[in-house]
């Protein structure tokens, strides 16, 4: 499918997981795509595989989410997808009763504050062009609540459904569209990370899915691939759960 042919998208934390498999379905389908991230290596080699155009940009420097949609303006023309994914889950966000406020303060920073920034300038544009989509990495925490918390992840996800849903209400007259992605336990670095450092605790949350295994990056690209695609023209201001069955489980099967 071509569904995003020349279209312009920005990719945050595009050298990994999610960002970095997104990347590879957008220019699949034609996009011209530009991949932020603040690892330069990681940022460089994935836009040098789907042959579009690295910038590195720490998405909690609001000067820096400034200059990367001004650069993909200048380079392309236009911005017609921003994909806010860029997050981090570190191992000292804990439960509440653990996580110390300098942690809190670092995950809001880059889940929810560079969401927040991302939009405020990626908007100015799409106004410009009458259109556009934007697709917020939430998660399925912020509708679901865990006894293996990890408090200001959960707390920053839920901002950005909420804020999502919003500017989705807000601007969607004007031709854009903003959507929250919320997916469920996805098979990464980080969750292969959290495998590996505490199995019993990432076996405590894979019985809980009903499919009765973890998503695969390229399942959750595909999602975006829609949301961002013309056959999601009617879809804004919505949680768009991609997570196996999590979140409609009460029993999952043995």
């Amino acid at each position: 499918m071509q569904r995003l042919q020349d279209r312009v998208a920005v990719i945050t934390g595009a050298g990994s997981g999610i960002g970095l498999a997104t990347a590879r379905r957008f220019a699949e389908e034609g996009a011209k795509v530009v991949c932020v991230d603040v690892d330069e290596e990681a940022g460089a080699k994935a836009a040098n595989e789907v042959g579009g155009l690295f910038v590195k940009a720490d998405v909690t420097s609001e000067d820096d989410v400034v200059r990367m949609f001004r650069t993909a303006y200048d380079t392309y023309g236009g911005v017609d997808i921003a994909f806010n994914n860029a997050g981090i889950s570190p191992p000292d966000d804990d439960s509440i009763l653990e996580t110390g406020i300098d942690a809190w303060r670092r995950v809001q920073e880059v889940n929810l504050t560079s969401v927040y920034l991302c939009c405020k300038h990626v908007i100015p544009y799409m106004r410009r062009q009458g259109k556009g989509s934007i697709i917020n990495t939430a998660s399925f925490v912020a509708v679901m609540g865990s006894a293996t918390s990890q408090i200001s992840y959960t707390a920053s996800k839920g901002g950005v459904l909420a804020m999502s849903r919003e500017l989705g209400v807000q601007f969607a007259r004007e031709g854009i569209r903003v959507n929250a992605l919320c997916p469920g336990p996805v098979n990464t670095p980080l969750l292969r990370e959290l495998f590996a450092k505490d199995p019993e605790r990432a076996q405590r949350r894979l019985v809980h899915v009903p499919v009765g295994r973890f998503a695969e990056a390229t399942e959750i690209a595909a999602a975006v691939a829609f949301l961002a695609s013309d056959d999601a023209s009617f879809i804004t201001a919505s949680e768009f759960l991609v997570d196996g069955g999590i979140s409609g489980a009460y029993v999952t099967p043995l």
